[in-house]
């Protein structure tokens, strides 16, 4: 996924800043300790687990999700904690934004969502389960029907800033599975895999997603470019869509003796595999732009 592509002024401005920036830290980030006992300060505190003291890395980014929601076949999940996306951005042989991950913290923070309704509302019991597995279900029930969701990252992360600018085609992409929590799921329930993922490819632009969804669309909020020797560049208030993406069944829920029905009972309440069309991701926040050189420079 290229950095940057040619969709108009604004595009070619925050090109121009960018490379200006790579090109003038550039050696600043080559002879940067490889360990750093300190943490960058300031408007640059924020990139602290961003790899930018290693060989590589063009520039560091930092987005927080700050609201929105999941729509995933038949269950609605807000969005009301912040989910962080952090690391850095190297460069491919093709001129393409590589991922570089972040290093010393998860690159996607481990947000638990609140799953509404909970155990009874994830799933049903289905004929043919025995006593045992129904009594099980209503001490889980009785004892902590809570269930949280968390997405985790599955691959890396693609960025294009003039896409996300010019609001036209992916700006962010997400290869994602989802943990569901709670006693009685285990430790193994999750919702598409690294083979299998839910891969939102986000817009700030207009979706055109297969029927039964219909366009919504996005918003690339404002952009708040270096001035007054604040090298950080900032995107605040933005708006990132898609609606129409595919998801997996459900895998690995429940005790392992009971998993298949357990599997099964999960992926009929919830509509699970749901096709491309029946699925929506809206996310909204503030991200932020930094050069490894002028990150360096503020560590104390």
């Amino acid at each position: 996924m290229k950095l940057f592509r040619n969709h108009g002024p604004r595009a070619r401005g925050l090109k121009a800043v960018l490379t200006a920036g790579v090109v003038a830290t550039a050696a600043t980030a080559a002879f940067a300790p490889s360990a750093m006992a300190a943490a960058p300060t300031g408007n640059f505190a924020d990139f602290k687990y961003c790899p930018y003291n290693q060989a590589g890395t063009d520039y560091c980014f930092y987005s927080e999700t700050l609201s929105g929601s999941f729509k995933l076949g038949n269950a609605n999940v807000p969005i009301n904690k912040k989910i962080v996306l952090q690391g850095g951005f190297g460069t491919g042989p093709n001129g393409e934004a590589t991922w570089k991950g972040a290093v010393g913290a998860p690159a996607l923070s481990p947000t638990k969502l609140t799953v509404p309704g909970g155990l009874t509302g994830l799933f049903d019991p289905q004929p043919g389960w025995n006593g045992i597995l129904t009594e099980l279900l209503e001490a889980a029930i009785n004892a902590a029907n809570g269930v949280t969701a968390t997405a985790e990252l599955v691959g890396p992360v693609g960025f294009d800033s003039g896409a996300f600018l010019e609001r036209t085609g992916t700006g962010l992409q997400l290869p994602l599975r989802i943990k569901l929590d709670n006693p009685f799921l285990g430790d193994s329930c999750y919702i598409g895999s690294a083979s299998s993922p839910v891969l939102l490819k986000l817009t700030t632009g207009t979706t055109a997603p297969p029927a039964p969804n219909t366009p919504i669309s996005g918003d690339p909020g404002s952009v708040t470019l270096p001035d007054n020797g604040d090298q950080v560049i900032q995107f605040g208030g933005y708006t990132l869509v898609d609606n129409s993406f595919s998801v997996p069944r459900a895998s690995g829920c429940g005790p392992l003796l009971f998993r298949p029905l357990i599997n099964a009972a999960v992926n009929l309440k919830e509509g699970f595999p749901s096709a491309a069309g029946k699925n929506t991701a809206i996310l909204k926040g503030n991200a932020k732009i930094a050069f490894p050189g002028d990150i360096a420079a503020s560590v104390r």
